[in-house]
């Protein structure tokens, strides 16, 4: 698909001649959003068990091989490259305690992780809920919360995240507006942090914007000003993106749970939302660590195919968010034709670990067809090692969920959104994933 015009500002121009930009990136405005079925166009999608050299996959160990390529090709393709692993200075706080939260059904523990041990280092704070009625490690949770962890949850003694504001876009915040954290409790529906605990689950989160802040300029402060030359135009083509430093955060919040003796870390499920299931898919691909994946509404670059080129595209996501993805994702801008994998590969990557994915009816813009056929042809991965796919059964119809022990998949009525329905089918899921 070809752009109608061809615009270059005169900043990017100058960004040209001094080689910030991918030699093959042309800066052009993404073509329109298709919401129309009858208008996908025909696409093919990649063989997640054709090896790089044309060979086919047939055992376990020619799977590791195989992963390995598709990690390797995402991560220069698409995600970037993580310039460090856990930090060797890396050391953790207990900043709170209180072994009567929620009126005595968990322990609320507020644990502070500093990526350096200088006082200006880069920190996440991660909020923690224990079950105390059960007995025993337990099974988790993480995810990463959109507006801080005292959004999270109603609980008047959880700390209001630090120089917390409304996570919008430097080119979306109306002029003269004053950023103001938002209300405690306010995003408690989305967490459902009662209901996990109740089902004998503990639950971790931290605020995404400790890590990068979502916004262009993000990419040089926090953790993400740990590579040099972090600034959204200034990376080197394979760099890091902003979802790749969200998942690295993911994995950090991992490193405290294995030294936390009330949780089971070998049974920690990632999950997300939106632009943060998009960091959990990559960090439940990245870490192996993770027990599986939730992933909820995560449209394009999370669990959507890109090559359906339905609601958002490589284009669109990578022209209003140039801080999201490699600068090297940006040569499909308009062409997800040419994109040597897709998502379908990126979710088998998670194989053979339990995966579930989850749409929303009336969000057409992460296109729940598209996320539904990524989980679907991710399957023969999943049949290959043993563990049982959805086979050939087709999309559910709304508020029908289908799983077996190891995949999962429901759409549920309404909008983008995560809901008291969507942690019902992920509990449940959970129950039988991880029993195993």
């Amino acid at each position: 698909m070809k752009p109608a015009c061809l615009t270059v500002p005169k900043t990017w121009l100058t960004a040209l001649a001094l080689g910030w930009l991918v030699p093959d990136f042309a800066v052009a405005a993404p073509t329109p959003a298709n919401l129309d079925e009858a208008k996908v166009p025909a696409y093919g999608l990649p063989d997640p068990l054709e090896d790089s050299a044309g060979g086919r996959v047939t055992d376990a160990a020619g799977w590791r091989v195989r992963r390995a390529e598709l990690l390797e090709l995402a991560t220069r393709e698409m995600y970037g490259r993580a310039p460090l692993d856990r930090p060797e200075d890396m050391h953790l706080v207990v900043t709170a305690e209180d072994p009567q939260a929620l009126g005595g059904r968990a322990t609320r523990r507020e644990v502070t992780l500093r990526f350096g041990r200088a006082a200006d280092a880069p920190r996440m704070h991660l909020l923690v809920y224990l079950p105390n009625h059960v007995a025993g490690p337990r099974p988790a949770f993480v995810g990463l919360n959109f507006d801080g962890n005292h959004t999270t949850t109603d609980d008047p003694a959880v700390a209001v995240a630090e120089d917390a504001v409304y996570p919008e876009t430097a080119r979306s915040r109306p002029r003269g507006k004053t950023p103001q954290p938002k209300a405690r409790g306010s995003q408690s529906e989305r967490w459902q942090i009662a209901r996990v605990i109740d089902r004998g689950y503990s639950t971790a989160t931290a605020w995404y914007y400790d890590l990068c802040p979502d916004r262009v300029e993000g990419m040089e402060q926090n953790v993400a000003a740990l590579a040099a030359g972090g600034s959204t135009e200034g990376r080197a083509p394979e760099a890091w993106g902003a979802v790749a430093v969200w998942a690295w955060g993911l994995s950090r919040a991992l490193d405290y749970l294995e030294t936390e003796p009330r949780v089971d870390a070998r049974r920690v499920l990632v999950h997300g939302h939106s632009r943060l299931g998009k960091a959990a898919v990559w960090a439940a691909a990245t870490d192996e660590r993770f027990a599986g994946l939730i992933s909820n509404n995560s449209g394009c670059g999370g669990a959507a195919l890109s090559k359906r080129f339905f609601g958002e595209t490589v284009g669109l996501i990578n022209h209003r968010f140039p801080h999201w993805f490699s600068r090297s994702f940006r040569r499909y801008d308009d062409r997800e034709a040419d994109l040597p994998f897709d998502q379908h590969q990126i979710l088998a990557l998670v194989a053979p670990r339990p995966l579930y994915v989850a749409s929303a009816a009336e969000d057409l813009w992460a296109d729940p067809k598209g996320e539904y056929l990524a989980l679907a042809a991710a399957g023969p991965v999943y049949d290959l090692l043993g563990q049982p796919s959805l086979g050939a059964a087709p999309m559910p119809a709304v508020d029908q969920p289908i799983a077996t022990a190891a995949m999962g998949y429901h759409v549920r009525t309404g909008k983008h959104d995560i809901t008291a329905y969507d942690w019902d089918r992920f509990l449940d899921f959970a129950d039988r994933a991880l029993a195993r």
